[in-house]
């Protein structure tokens, strides 16, 4: 670990016991991130579009109204001491009128690189963190510019509204550009190249108002229909791969001046080189195995860090697993689920099991050392593992 994270380079007052942590967006990670910050003695305040949405149901006091509504967002900045919020597809311009009013934790400027993939990418190369090959879209002529540089296939994308798979297309060859520039919109586009990947892999940092880097280990992902599915923690890579994620996630931490904690996704190439996919500076889906396998979890880590508390050094106490419970058919299998015996459940609260929505997850622990391997990997995780 680089040794100027390991001590406070500032003196930083906490918020006081019981100050109020305002978390725009309802969903899932703004309910976890309010029972973390319920253990850690501070009260939460969500506004969101729903009185039933899975952060409302545990928070202390919520406000409802649109995320860039001024009068919405004056009286959630009235009850609330610090702002912080649970994912990107929220308005920008929202945080800045926020900001007048309370401190914004991670920054309003740090959302709007993670909104846009062109403001993401070319963030990433100004210091030095590698990429896949990209070329920016705004015309149809620029569609067969771009894919002559990058190469066919190359995956399209929207550069704004993406998440879980959506706003993408996959373009096999010419006759597809069309028909790719058609469907997708707003515009612009970018166009990615395909990495040929051994591993998609993530890394969640997270940084103190004091300057302090904290790393949770390097996760493996698995993706099905564009949705994560599976994550195993520790990814099965080298120590020295390892060391590679982690700093290019400690270098776009401090690069972005982030408050809070981030998730970096990233690919491992089969030929031992590291490219960064994305950032989401919230906490993450392939972070929910640290719930359960580490003591200070990845939602706590979050909530220190927007507070002002110190943030403590990461311990996994145990290899994880993490199956995520999307749609009608894995909840379906929700009385095996609470049956077997291993498995640690986390439902959302969410009433409507939809097809590819996530309604909770589970994770089951390994005696550090000894994540198993794919048969012991689905046995543990019994109905869903014979799912897959």
């Amino acid at each position: 670990m680089n040794p100027k994270n390991e001590l406070p380079s500032l003196v930083v007052k906490p918020l006081p016991l019981n100050s109020v942590i305002g978390i725009v967006g309802g969903g899932q990670l703004g309910r976890m991130s309010a029972m973390a910050a319920s253990r850690l003695g501070f009260r939460t305040h969500v506004i969101a579009k729903n009185m039933d949405d899975p952060g409302v149901q545990v928070s202390h006091s919520a406000t409802i109204g649109a995320f860039d509504d001024p009068a919405a967002l004056r009286r959630f900045a009235d009850a609330v001491d610090v702002v912080t919020f649970e994912f990107e597809n929220i308005s920008a311009n929202g945080l800045d009128v926020l900001s007048e009013m309370k401190p914004v934790r991670p920054s309003g400027s740090i959302l709007r690189i993670s909104q846009d993939r062109e403001q993401e990418k070319t963030f990433l190369g100004s210091i030095g963190v590698p990429v896949a090959p990209w070329r920016v879209v705004t015309s149809r002529a620029d569609l067969k510019t771009a894919a002559e540089a990058v190469g066919y296939p190359f995956i399209l994308k929207t550069t704004r509204l993406g998440y879980d798979g959506k706003g993408q297309f996959r373009v096999r060859d010419a006759s597809q550009l069309d028909e790719a520039f058609a469907t997708l919109s707003p515009k612009p586009l970018v166009a990615e190249g395909m990495v040929d990947f051994a591993m998609e892999v993530s890394v969640m940092v997270a940084r103190g108002l004091d300057g302090t880097i904290r790393c949770f280990d390097v996760t493996e992902n698995r993706h099905a229909s564009g949705i994560l599915d599976v994550s195993l923690a520790p990814a099965r890579i080298t120590e020295e791969l390892a060391a590679q994620a982690h700093d290019m996630a400690r270098r776009i931490a401090e690069g972005l001046d982030l408050v809070g904690i981030m998730g970096v996704e990233m690919f491992v190439g089969r030929t031992g080189d590291v490219l960064v996919n994305e950032v989401a500076p919230r906490p993450h889906n392939s972070g929910h195995w640290t719930m359960d396998a580490c003591p200070c979890d990845q939602f706590e880590m979050h909530i220190r860090a927007v507070t002002g508390l110190p943030l403590p050094e990461v311990n996994r106490h145990s290899d994880a697993v993490m199956k995520n419970l999307v749609g009608p058919d894995d909840m379906a299998l929700w009385p095996e689920i609470v049956a077997t015996q291993g498995l640690i459940p986390h439902l959302y609260g969410k009433r409507e099991a939809r097809i590819g929505r996530k309604m909770g997850h589970v994770n089951a622990l390994f005696p550090k050392g000894s994540l198993p391997g794919e048969f012991g990997v689905q046995t543990a995780l019994g109905p869903l593992g014979s799912a897959e």
